[in-house]
């Protein structure tokens, strides 16, 4: 029951990423989420959205795997996810840690489990 909570956290924190990078993306709050400008935002509007059907690809693939009880699947996209946030903080976005490399953890760990 934990590892499917954790997982429908994960899928809803990025089904929340492709509404802010396909929807909201030159929205004052979702450049300061980012650390855009109001000029970056712009000029990469089509990149963001395309990043935000990304996400949305794997929010979808986890409630997927959760529907028909893949585990390596969901396995493999949670570490996908674990290792995307790693990698966004790599590259600056600090927060990506902790909203979602972590949960992101959490998930595998009880996923694999079997918690």
């Amino acid at each position: 029951m934990l590892s499917l909570i954790l997982t429908l956290i994960v899928a809803a924190i990025h089904f929340y990423f492709l509404y802010l990078e396909m929807v909201k993306w030159e929205a004052p709050r979702t450049r300061k989420i980012f650390g855009t400008t109001a000029e970056f935002a712009a000029q990469s509007r089509v990149l963001a959205a395309n990043q935000g059907l990304y996400n949305g690809f794997l929010a979808v693939g986890l409630i997927v795997a959760l529907i028909i009880g893949n585990v390596p699947m969901s396995v493999y996209l949670l570490a996908c996810v674990a290792l995307a946030g790693l990698y966004a903080a790599y590259c600056g976005i600090k927060p990506a840690l902790i909203f979602q490399t972590i949960p992101a953890l959490l998930a595998l760990v009880t996923v694999w489990t079997g918690l």
